[in-house]
């Protein structure tokens, strides 16, 4: 019989497998910001990129209808997860056909409503990149499910390679080699250079597509009725939880470009804001590819006896981890300050605020087993729904008074209550005995550790960085020394 810390091992070899398709994308991608900050962009025209990657993320969600947990649930309940497949992808390909009818044939208006009258092409092409990326969901959810995690990982990373090598193409190698005569050229006097982000995006995300084909071409134009009303009835919770951790995530960036006073430039605002936000992208990084993983596995766990078990000894390592890349960063910031440009550095600020919003998340993802497990997502999506109208309603209260200051401290909060939300009902559905000394033994730590390093900054800071390293690695060995105590063979066998 497998033992819960075998399980605990093999979640972190997949996380570790799934990081290399998630991981390496996401860290490539972010290579993108110091080229766009210090090089090409201004910060409102960053802040556009920012606003416009923000719809993609909402709409996204709403055209994949929360298929692809749905899948999950009904691949591994059915002895024939064909049919699961088959009737998600000719949903979503269903929707997507009638989104993009929808946005081609409203294209100017749409583009009035966002501001942005002189650039239709944003929308058009933004539309395509959400239909194709909705398309390809079911297709990787279908990777993992078989397991083929290097595949997976492999598709992630080649996407992501041309998108980048397009982007230096479009915005560096051709406006150098050819000077101020670039614009010119057709292709250039049809957009801006932001719209070249979107171009490139659009043809790694076909390249997405086609690397994908075997898959694609193995599913068959048909929908089972009865389960796509199971499907459904069990995904719906799961789009409206997405969609509101989604408005969690972006509704800052969309309303930093509309409740700002009108004498402040917003786009550049939005842009100095979004730049410092991705200085918390290994946090990030790390709960998507922790994401990646975990739900199969929870899946498959909650079939054995010591799956409460396990899930606690996750969560209790999961703390611990993401404690460790918080004070990485904010001990470390005026290093990684350097991966944006300098007119962006008014907003570090937010940092570790952010990274701690993003903690609450990852926390939150662990908690969410109760009632994925139990189907009883309507709870999961009642917290979700708390947190996105939380964020909104922080939103429009702060952003007028303190402007990005003010997103940054409505995200923290939200994620906040929802995990706090997550956990309580989760006690009475489907009780889990986490380790909480441990989990909070872990924050304090952490928490005292950036107090003294603030303190030593202005205090000390010719001895900054020594100091810093050394209570840095003190925390380091603490989680490594808890784990151990609590969770040895010994222990455990005892």
């Amino acid at each position: 019989m497998n033992k819960p810390t075998d399980a605990v091992k093999k979640l972190m070899g997949d996380t570790a497998v799934y990081g290399l398709g998630t991981m390496v994308p996401r860290f490539l991608n972010y290579l993108l910001v110091p080229l766009y900050t210090i090089y090409v962009f201004t910060q409102a025209q960053y802040g556009q990129v920012t606003l416009l990657y923000s719809y993609v993320a909402i709409l996204l969600v709403i055209l994949t209808l929360g298929m692809e947990t749905a899948f999950f649930r009904y691949a591994n309940l059915n002895k024939s997860p064909k049919r699961a497949f088959n009737t998600a992808m000719t949903s979503i390909l269903i929707c997507s056909a009638f989104f993009l009818l929808l946005i081609f044939s409203f294209a100017d208006d749409i583009a009035v409503l966002i501001q942005y009258p002189d650039n239709k092409e944003y929308v058009q092409v933004v539309a395509l990149i959400i239909a194709i990326d909705a398309i390809t969901a079911i297709p990787f959810a279908y990777l993992r499910y078989k397991n083929k995690a290097l595949k997976f990982s492999v598709i992630r990373i080649l996407s992501v390679v041309i998108t980048i090598s397009l982007n230096l193409l479009f915005l560096v190698v051709i406006p150098g080699y050819y000077g101020d005569d670039y614009i010119n050229f057709p292709v250039y006097r049809s957009t801006s250079l932001v719209g070249f982000v979107f171009i490139a995006n659009l043809v790694g995300s076909f390249s997405t597509l086609i690397m994908l084909g075997k898959e694609l071409l193995s599913f068959s134009f048909k929908i089972d009725s009865d389960l796509l009303k199971k499907m459904l009835r069990y995904g719906m919770p799961i789009l409206i939880i997405s969609l509101m951790f989604m408005i969690t995530e972006v509704a800052d960036k969309i309303l930093l470009k509309y409740l700002l006073p009108s004498e402040i430039n917003s786009d550049a605002q939005l842009g100095i804001y979004a730049a410092c936000y991705k200085l918390a992208i290994i946090m990030m990084i790390f709960i998507q590819m922790f994401r990646y993983a975990a739900e199969p596995f929870f899946f498959a766990e909650a079939k054995k006896k010591n799956a409460k078990d396990t899930y606690s000894r996750v969560m209790s390592l999961f703390v611990g981890f993401t404690w460790s890349i918080f004070l990485m960063v904010t001990l470390y910031i005026d290093v990684f300050k350097h991966f944006i440009g300098e007119a962006f550095w008014p907003g570090l600020q937010i940092v570790p605020i952010i990274l701690s919003a993003k903690l609450f998340l990852g926390v939150f993802y662990n908690l969410s087993v109760w009632y994925k497990l139990t189907n009883k997502t309507f709870y999961g999506a009642l917290i979700a729904t708390v947190g996105g109208m939380l964020t909104i309603l922080l939103n429009v209260l702060l952003i007028p008074k303190f402007g990005y200051l003010g997103s940054a401290w409505a995200s923290f909060v939200s994620y906040f209550v929802i995990m706090l939300l997550s956990y309580y009902w989760g006690k009475y559905h489907y009780k889990i005995k986490y380790n909480i000394r441990i989990i909070f033994s872990y924050t304090a730590f952490a928490v005292v550790v950036y107090i003294m390093s603030i303190i030593i900054k202005s205090t000390m800071p010719g001895h900054y960085y020594y100091i810093v390293s050394v209570l840095f690695v003190a925390f380091i060995i603490f989680v490594y020394y808890m784990w151990y105590k609590n969770y040895s063979p010994e222990k455990i066998q005892g």
